[in-house]
């Protein structure tokens, strides 16, 4: 044996380690093995808590839309016609036209004139008002959904124990969201006046150069109101329109914010103040004013189409169905088929679906 073991114990020592080293592998293998076995199942698990989030997601997201288009948009369209009905009513100077007309002696010439031009411009400026009023209201409460999207999202992911979501905002409960969409009323509740007095001065400056007399056809209607559209636009420092939408300070929470105590207020400050920045930030972007500026000659385009002037006719014969398309424009099944078209529009499709699946993920 002792010969034997002389003779071949490098042999022996080779074999042994060669083994130890196999077994040493083959542990190494199966711990690896069983860790890989576990990330498979962890990763099947995130899947899993992935799609059931995005089903939660695309539920609260769908009900969040479903409650803006059924009751926020209507809403808001029905007080903004309301509202606008009443700051630009036309039946006084169609009245006293129609009284003098039936009445030669009762208006001066001067007068006739100083009243239809009054109707030309009021004309416009109702009808460009509707069209600019109904075309951004439209994106604004759109760009609310988004924003609300995001966040249920955020809140959906954090029910379901995703930890890298665990560092956000609060919670966003019914309250949140009733308050933060009726952000959209404050248009028709505040800056109507204003806003009209910034469209008539800029209609005033387009139609400076009109007379009753001049012809218009489709086109030449089409491009006036872009004009207009342009100059209003404009006016002031850039997206000063802004602030016909949103409150600049902290007016937001005593305008949105139902009576009650100060310390309900303080409570949702924080929220409300995180909602809407986030909804300036995309409102003020670049990207935004681009698909504004595109939804607004899709509609105009809509609205030249739908006067259709087959043949040029003067002005003065146009200004009764500017003034009709003007009061038309916001109301219902009209409003609806106008959003319709914005809605529809590619580059309005897109930009909402970007925005939408910007969210955490």
């Amino acid at each position: 044996m002792w010969d034997f073991w002389r003779r071949h114990k490098r042999k022996v020592y080779i074999t042994l380690g060669v083994l130890g080293s196999g077994y040493f592998l083959y542990k190494l293998y199966d711990a690896h093995r069983r860790r890989i076995s576990d990330l498979e199942r962890e990763l099947a698990t995130e899947r899993e808590n992935d799609e059931l989030v995005k089903a939660q997601m695309q539920e609260h997201f769908e009900n969040v839309q479903r409650i803006a288009d059924s009751t926020t948009l209507p809403h808001v369209m029905q007080y903004l016609s309301t509202r606008v009905a009443e700051e630009l009513d036309l039946a006084p100077l169609t009245e006293r036209l129609m009284r003098g007309k039936g009445q030669p002696n009762t208006l001066t010439a001067a007068e006739k004139l100083e009243l239809w031009d009054r109707l030309k411009i009021l004309s416009f400026t109702r009808m460009v008002l509707s069209v600019w009023a109904m075309t951004t209201l439209n994106l604004f409460i759109r760009v609310q959904v988004n924003i609300l999207g995001r966040h249920l999202y955020i809140d959906t992911a954090r029910g379901l124990g995703n930890s890298h979501l665990l560092d956000d905002a609060d919670l966003i409960d019914r309250n949140d969201e009733q308050r933060f969409l009726a952000i959209a009323d404050f248009l028709s509740n505040y800056e109507i006046p204003t806003l009209i007095a910034s469209i008539e001065a800029a209609t005033s400056e387009v139609l400076k150069g009109k007379q009753l007399k001049d012809y218009f056809n489709s086109s030449v209607l089409r491009e006036t109101i872009v004009q207009i559209l342009d100059t209003f636009m404009s006016m002031g420092n850039p997206r000063q329109w802004l602030g016909y939408l949103i409150p600049e300070d902290n007016r937001i929470y005593k305008l949105v914010e139902p009576s009650g105590s100060g310390n309900e207020v303080h409570s949702h400050a924080s929220k409300f103040e995180q909602l809407t920045e986030e909804t300036r930030a995309v409102l003020s972007s670049a990207e935004f004013g681009n698909i504004l500026d595109i939804s607004l000659k899709v509609a105009v385009d809509a609205i030249a189409e739908e006067i259709d002037i087959q043949s040029a006719i003067p002005l003065a014969k146009l200004l009764p169905r500017i003034a009709q398309m003007g009061q038309i424009l916001l109301e219902e099944p009209n409003r609806q088929r106008y959003i319709q078209i914005i809605r529809n529009t590619p580059e309005v499709e897109l930009f909402f679906t970007v925005l939408y699946s910007s969210m955490p993920s």
